[in-house]
């Protein structure tokens, strides 16, 4: 962070100048009074390095070096008046799952254990800054977003709004400096978001804003959470969202849903606008947290490195058996569907099974290792190597060999059922070359593949016309293929 200058009347300080541009900064930590006192940043690309200044020293001082998917992050310093170096940190690295301990700078050690939770990473801490920085609550995300309340104080406040939005999910997004009044924001799976004033003293709640009034929630689809054993005994969690007609009985229609990233990218239970798309057309859709996403514990992660294209394709094979299993969907019509890597799982799930499904949209995603890596943007190159345990080391013969075996370009005779090719054109993550590849070696093996290109879009489709021009697409090649 380079602040120099003027504005105004204020006097810009250079707190800190990062210089070292292969080892880039991830994060910096102010207190209250906004002093720098910590920052994270890679290391070798397959390191994290996290450097403190304790109170009245003059440097920072390295404190930890770790792997890069080991977590020791501060939420907030405690502000007991006895230690200012001591804080409360979300941190994994002498467990599986991410809890929160309290922590001495000064003495380098841990204080004490504050909260955490067998199944899941925890993921925050509040506190109350009028009642001297009381802890009010902990926070992670299950199967939904959960709140576990701690001080009397906020018990109260959590109980009132637990009675007044019961079957939905809240959170308090703001308050005022008294902590009269909070700001509540209440959503579901069928609810876009509502806004609410919180009084304090009275317990009562003042409706502001609703997000989409023109959706009414009786009109729109539930999402389940799921979890199932995976064909190696692994527990996996997800969601299917169902439309009307497979609450009724009737085997429906599924839109395989793979999230992309992969490592450490969840999908999440609440209003999602493409699953209630989906469902408006008499789609159910299945959203699997396969091995690599984030949220249960660095096993979990780390169980998907070197898996891209086969152990986590297995997972989401394993979630489509368990949505049959239920009755929900006609295993006749299936669709793939995804964008970044849950384009390429699309492209791997045509090859991988075949008989699987009945098409695929790949939304800018992956078509060949090796060129992807090839064309890293400038500011991805620091984490390559980060990416070789993640994906695969190319500078290893065994390892490039099956990134060629899961590379969908190379197995094109397997690819049978309809695809539809979606990229924009200034893509900086997944260059234009991995959809132009795949789609000209199709064609030139006789096989049809509509293809969408945007030339004013990047990593995704973000202006409004171009959005509604792709979903049309997509719907009526679904209609084409699934009624």
């Amino acid at each position: 962070m380079n602040l120099q200058g003027k504005r105004g009347n204020r006097a810009l300080e250079k707190l800190y100048e990062n210089k070292d541009v292969a080892n880039p900064i991830v994060g910096y930590d102010f207190d209250k009074d906004g002093n720098l006192r910590g920052f994270g940043r890679m290391f070798q690309g397959i390191k994290s390095q996290y450097f403190y200044k304790p109170a009245g020293g003059k440097e920072f001082e390295l404190y930890f070096t770790n792997n890069w998917d080991d977590n020791f992050n501060i939420q907030s310093f405690s502000y007991n008046p006895s230690n200012p170096d001591e804080a409360y940190v979300v941190t994994n690295l002498d467990s599986d799952k991410a809890r929160i301990i309290l922590y001495d700078f000064k003495k380098k050690e841990k204080i004490k254990e504050v909260f955490g939770n067998k199944d899941f990473d925890v993921s925050g801490i509040g506190l109350s800054r009028k009642r001297n920085y009381e802890v009010d609550y902990f926070n992670y995300e299950g199967e939904k977003d959960e709140i576990i309340p701690v001080s009397a104080t906020f018990k109260k406040i959590y109980d009132n709004l637990s009675k007044e939005f019961k079957g939905y999910q809240f959170g308090l997004t703001g308050k005022t400096d008294d902590e009269s009044k909070y700001l509540v924001y209440v959503t579901s799976d069928r609810l876009v978001g509502k806004y609410y004033i919180y009084d304090a003293a009275t317990g009562k709640t003042t409706f502001l804003y609703d997000l989409m009034p023109q959706l009414k929630e009786g009109d729109m689809a539930i999402m389940k959470p799921i979890s199932f054993k995976s064909r190696d005994g692994k527990t996996i969690h997800g969601y299917i969202t169902l439309p009307k007609a497979a609450l009724e009985g009737k085997k429906v229609p599924l839109v395989v849903n793979p999230h992309g990233g992969p490592q450490g990218i969840r999908d999440s239970w609440g209003f999602n606008p493409e699953t209630q798309l989906f469902a408006s057309r008499g789609y159910a859709t299945l959203q699997v947290n396969f091995r690599i996403s984030g949220g249960y514990g660095k096993e979990f992660l780390r169980a998907g490195f070197k898996q891209i294209g086969r152990k986590l394709m297995d997972d989401i094979e394993d979630g489509v058996a368990y949505a049959i299993a239920q009755g929900w969907v006609d295993k006749t019509k299936t669709a793939i569907y995804g964008g970044s890597h849950g384009g390429y799982a699309t492209l791997m799930g045509l090859v991988k099974t075949p008989d699987l499904y009945t098409c695929g949209v790949d939304y800018v995603g992956v078509s060949n290792i090796e060129t992807f890596f090839a064309s890293f943007p400038e500011y991805w190159k620091p984490y390559k190597e980060m990416v070789k345990q993640i994906w695969y080391d190319l500078d290893n013969p065994e390892e490039a060999k099956i990134a060629k075996e899961v590379s969908p370009v190379y197995q094109l005779d397997k690819i049978r059922k309809p695809l539809l090719v979606v990229q924009g054109a200034n893509d900086p993550r997944v260059n234009i070359n991995e959809s132009d590849q795949i789609v000209k070696a199709l064609r030139a093996k006789g096989f049809n593949v509509p293809y969408v290109v945007k030339y004013n879009e990047g990593h995704g489709f973000q202006r409004e016309d171009n959005r509604i021009e792709f979903y049309k697409t997509m719907l009526g090649f679904f209609a084409q293929y699934l009624k």
